[in-house]
């Protein structure tokens, strides 16, 4: 099951799963036109397409009740939706209001965090039900660790993101269930096409020393990487992808 899976990271990780023989629930909450194209990419038979607004409360447990019906059961969450940066949502300290500044960092906590802790409950619950072992790997951001000055509510949410996988990760271990996330940083997706093309793209570009941005697909490769048996022992870790254009100590 990938969150936010109608376009960029998480169609590139719903199409790296199927291309691996997986089914796959693709999971939207507006673009219902994104997810059915995704769909339309991904090899196979069998791939449904869901519904849910994860800023709501009872959305996470009927949409795991709808996949596991659809599907049969799930062996992998990745949670990749989130409320993106975005002009609509800037908000900094010194030119934002107060009751604007609320809306924004209630939104973002409520799908980036709130909604993925849901779901992760869920998820973890239907695993432990059935006695299988499962992988979770949540999508956060490098913007965690060096600060978004502009959209702090959102490196707020992406950093509790991160230290939610860590503590379910000790959580769940004991169940065969390995938990981890993945620390993107700027990566080229059809939102940021517009960005790239524009005067500020040669300054994005230049904040790694590749003198580019990442790919939906170098992400998707590290997802699919930590879904397998082989990553058990990295449960628990935070994985950068940011093309060394923000190095942690």
């Amino acid at each position: 099951m990938v969150t936010g899976a109608s376009k960029g990271i998480g169609r590139a990780v719903a199409v790296a799963f199927a291309e691996r023989g997986d089914r796959v629930a693709v999971h939207y909450v507006r673009d219902a036109e994104g997810a059915e194209r995704t769909r339309t990419l991904l090899p196979g038979e069998g791939h449904v397409v869901v519904r849910a607004d994860l800023g709501e409360q009872e959305a996470a447990p009927q949409m795991t009740a709808e996949v596991v019906r659809s599907l049969g059961g799930i062996d992998v969450l990745v949670n990749n939706a989130g409320v993106a940066p975005s002009p609509a949502n800037r908000h900094t300290v010194t030119e934002t209001d107060l009751p604007d500044w609320q809306r924004v960092w209630r939104h973002m906590i409520d799908v980036n965090l709130l909604g993925a802790a849901a779901l992760t409950h869920q998820v973890a619950r239907h695993f432990i039900d059935r006695s299988a072992s499962g992988r979770v790997i949540m999508i956060g951001s490098r913007g965690a660790f060096r600060g978004e000055p502009e959209f702090p509510a959102y490196a707020a949410s992406k950093a509790a993101l991160h230290a939610f996988a860590q503590s379910m990760a000790v959580a769940l271990a004991p169940h065969d269930i390995a938990v981890t996330a993945v620390a993107p940083g700027f990566v080229g997706t059809e939102r940021q096409a517009e960005k790239l093309a524009g005067p500020d793209g040669e300054t994005v570009r230049a904040q790694s020393p590749f003198g580019r941005v990442g790919t939906p697909e170098e992400v998707a490769a590290a997802v699919l990487y930590l879904a397998s048996p082989e990553a058990t022992w990295a449960a628990g870790t935070v994985l950068d992808l940011n093309g060394a254009s923000h190095l942690r100590t």
